[in-house]
């Protein structure tokens, strides 16, 4: 089968490779559709250390069953599906308090909005992670792919003040679109003076951070109102400079959040009702054949890319 295969940092090769073939309990889902994910473009270079050549990365993919295991039932070829790319053991503890499971398409749901369920889930597990009521004030920091799922989730959960910071305008806008009631440009303005205005003073109720630097950390965590709550999902930089006095001092509830946990299925059903959103947050579909070129506009962050779906 063709792959696009990383093969040193920087560099991709479009090449055959050998078909997998499904172990016991296994399935084999002959993909369709696989998003480029921000943490595949911040692997190619090898700065995160996730990413070690030669690899073939894609983990937010949706496709059909084209094989299967001894063992498995309820299965079959040729059923269109999507899947929880966390890799897990299933016997330890922390497994067998999830939901680990392979997911069943709903009718008409297009493969390439099937993808982003993966995303989508990351974002919802993330709102999950706090306890927001339909009177709460709620910042999204960073409107890329996981900002903008957030600010569609907290929609969806009926937040009423939802404020998304950035410091691209073009996803901003985006981001108003998708439901998002104030828009701050952190490059234009202080975006924690912003805030405290928009608040009358007293803060957010809860932060989600979506980009994982220092800046936009400090951020999430300086904008909350006493006993606030932040929820972490951005993991860009591997260490950051924290802001105790901050956190200490206002009692905030500071959480990490990663992947998810069983939220795929109500990913699913917002997806195929609309109350999600996939088609706005996709930039581009393109063929496997051209991925490498892909992932250098998004690595030199070309204006206007969100999500690159590619269709091998």
């Amino acid at each position: 089968m063709k792959a696009l295969v990383l093969k040193e940092y920087k560099k991709f090769s479009y090449e055959d490779v050998p078909a997998p073939e499904p172990k016991p309990g296994e399935v084999l889902v002959a993909v369709k559709a696989c998003g480029i994910c921000g943490s595949d473009v911040h692997g190619m270079d090898g700065s995160t250390g996730r990413r070690r050549p030669p690899i073939i990365m894609g983990h937010e993919a949706a496709g059909v069953i084209a094989d299967i295991g001894k063992g498995v039932s309820g299965w079959t070829p040729g059923d269109r599906v999507t899947f929880d790319s966390t890799i897990y053991c299933g016997e330890c503890d922390f497994c067998k308090r999830g939901l680990i499971i392979l997911y069943r398409l709903p009718n008409g749901l297009p493969f390439e909005h099937a993808a982003l369920a993966e995303p989508f889930s990351i974002a919802l597990h993330a709102l999950r992670r706090t306890t927001l009521s339909t009177e709460d004030k709620a910042v999204v920091v960073g409107a890329g792919m996981i900002g903008l799922a957030l600010v569609q989730a907290l929609r969806q959960a009926g937040c009423p003040q939802i404020i998304c910071v950035d410091i691209a305008a073009e996803r901003l806008e985006l981001a108003g679109r998708l439901g998002a009631s104030h828009l701050l440009n952190s490059a234009k303005e202080n975006a924690r003076e912003a805030i405290m205005r928009l608040t009358d003073g007293r803060g957010a109720d809860a932060s989600f951070e979506a980009v994982g630097i220092t800046v936009t950390v400090d951020l999430a965590l300086s904008c909350l109102r006493k006993g606030g709550a932040a929820v972490l999902v951005g993991n860009v930089a591997p260490k950051i400079e924290f802001p105790l006095q901050v956190a200490v001092t206002r009692e905030l509830t500071i959480s990490g959040s990663c992947a998810s946990k069983g939220d795929y299925p109500d990913c699913l059903a917002g997806l195929a009702s609309g109350q999600l959103q996939a088609e706005p947050l996709i930039s581009a579909t393109a063929p496997l054949a051209e991925g490498a070129s892909w992932f250098e506009r998004l690595y030199r962050k070309e204006p206007g890319l969100i999500k690159v779906v590619l269709k091998p």
